[in-house]
């Protein structure tokens, strides 16, 4: 045999097994924590929680400490996150049932092109996992890209983590020992297993795992295992009970969409918050222990700022960090977001950005990443220069958020500056405050009258930025 074309061969092969290589497109696992603080987990200062999956994800990837949620509260985060859109433009832009005592809210429309369709026309395997909050019928995940959906789709039900069912695609699961008054069965670990059987799964394709936790969000319960007992005895501790608003016990008399009380919420809160690290932690060895590490993107959220219901306490565990504000805020505190990237190979170890990001930069990114066809309709701007180390990032202009509940509610930031205006649908109307974020991130002191001119720019962004909603209206 003629030795130089065996050489060859060999080398062609090699060259080949190569290119296949660099060309496999990367799987993609998004993990997003439902009304947990920027301040809840140690990269970002955590000290009375544990979360040490968390900080590892930070020393082997990137975190980025000027990341936005998609708006204030569950749904509209999630239709911006899915859509590439903010609120201004995307259709799911409050918490609104679909109808009243029926399970679900508004469904996204059919014609909504998600990330979840784009990357599944791309060839990837599609897989959600806990709550949804988008809607049945037209909205249901199966009809907006999902081949695999566990979970929540309502998320009032998600206010309780012992129900009695989940949804597993069309089908209703069954949870072993539940019915309203007993509880045996904590929901989130379920919904976990299904994460880790889809990843087994899908092992030798591409896929796409959206894995959009329920925790910490009220009710705050936890089981009494060993994650529960790190913090058992940690902290001086108030019960909240069903004394509060809002509050109904499981038992035949349980008001479903209500939360539990709590003998120590702060204990039970930090246990949530490690719950979900250790979830993350569990992720993160799977992919090693299929060899796919090197082949997946991991992405780490939260869709709101920190709640103050169900007996939470955001402001002992310092969950918003030095920013104002709360879930349902407009200020830093209730849509500054944590973010956390890890791609082996591609994103450099322990960097730290500040670029100005947000959830609608989600789908643009992962589109390029993907070589996928970006819709023309989305407001997002793609981070991956920033991801690589790139110098060729593009910025946003503004970024815009709005809430028409709680009296009306608008923001804009453009550079530094930050634009907040409550009560815009109410008789006796606020009027935008302003603040430069650059030299009081707390938003502290409002500056509105000493630059009028930006004050103007920022009224007529807030009335350009966005298109009418008959769902989700705005007197102004």
């Amino acid at each position: 045999m003629n030795i130089k074309f065996v050489l060859f061969s060999m080398l062609f092969s090699i060259a080949l097994v190569s290119c296949a290589q660099e060309n496999k497109k990367p799987n993609i696992i998004y993990i997003l924590a439902d009304d947990m603080g920027i301040g809840d987990i140690g990269p970002y200062g955590q000290t009375m929680i544990q979360t040490p999956n968390l900080d590892k994800m930070a020393a082997h990837g990137m975190q980025f400490t000027q990341h936005y949620s998609g708006a204030s509260v569950c749904a509209p985060s999630r239709s911006s996150l899915m859509t590439g859109q903010h609120t201004g433009h995307t259709p799911i832009r409050g918490n609104r049932q679909f109808k009243e005592n029926i399970d679900g809210q508004v469904p996204l429309p059919a014609n909504s092109v998600t990330l979840a369709e784009i990357l599944k026309e791309k060839g990837y395997a599609t897989g959600a996992f806990g709550k949804w909050g988008l809607g049945f019928n037209e909205g249901d995940p199966n009809n907006q890209g999902f081949d695999e959906f566990y979970g929540y789709n309502c998320q009032r039900l998600a206010h309780r983590y012992y129900p009695p069912y989940l949804n597993h695609n069309q089908e209703i699961d069954s949870l072993e020992g539940n019915d309203w008054t007993n509880k045996v069965t904590y929901a989130p670990d379920e919904i976990q297993k299904e994460r880790l059987k889809f990843i087994e799964d899908n092992k030798d394709k591409p896929f796409f795992a959206y894995m959009s936790l329920v925790l910490p969000h009220a009710e705050i319960i936890s089981p009494n295992d060993s994650i529960f007992k790190l913090y058992e005895n940690r902290f001086k501790e108030t019960p909240y009970t069903v004394a509060n608003d809002y509050t109904s016990d499981y038992g035949p008399d349980i008001v479903l969409h209500e939360y539990a009380s709590v003998e120590k919420p702060l204990a039970t809160y930090a246990s949530m918050v490690t719950r979900i690290d250790a979830y993350v932690g569990e992720i993160i060895d799977k992919v090693n222990e299929l060899g796919l590490a090197d082949n997946t993107i991991i992405m780490f959220a939260s869709d709101n700022g920190p709640t103050t219901l169900g007996g939470a306490n955001p402001d002992f565990f310092s969950s918003n960090s030095d920013f104002r504000g709360y879930k349902r805020d407009l200020y830093e505190g209730g849509i500054r977001a944590p973010f956390i990237v890890v791609w082996p190979n591609k994103v450099k170890k322990g960097s730290i950005t500040n670029h100005v990001s947000t959830f609608w930069d989600v789908l643009p990114t992962l589109t390029e990443i993907t070589d996928s066809e970006t819709p023309d309709d989305i407001d997002g701007i793609s981070f991956l220069p920033t991801l690589t180390g790139k110098e060729n990032q593009s910025q946003h202009d503004y970024l815009y958020w709005e809430y028409n509940i709680k009296g009306g509610r608008k923001a804009v930031r453009k550079g530094n500056w930050k634009g907040v205006w409550y009560n815009m649908n109410t008789k006796k109307q606020g009027h935008l405050e302003l603040y430069n974020l650059a030299e009081d991130i707390s938003e502290t002191t409002d500056v509105a009258d000493k630059h009028p001119e930006i004050v103007t720019e920022f009224m007529q962004i807030m009335k350009e930025a966005r298109t009418a909603s008959a769902l989700f209206p705005f007197e102004n």
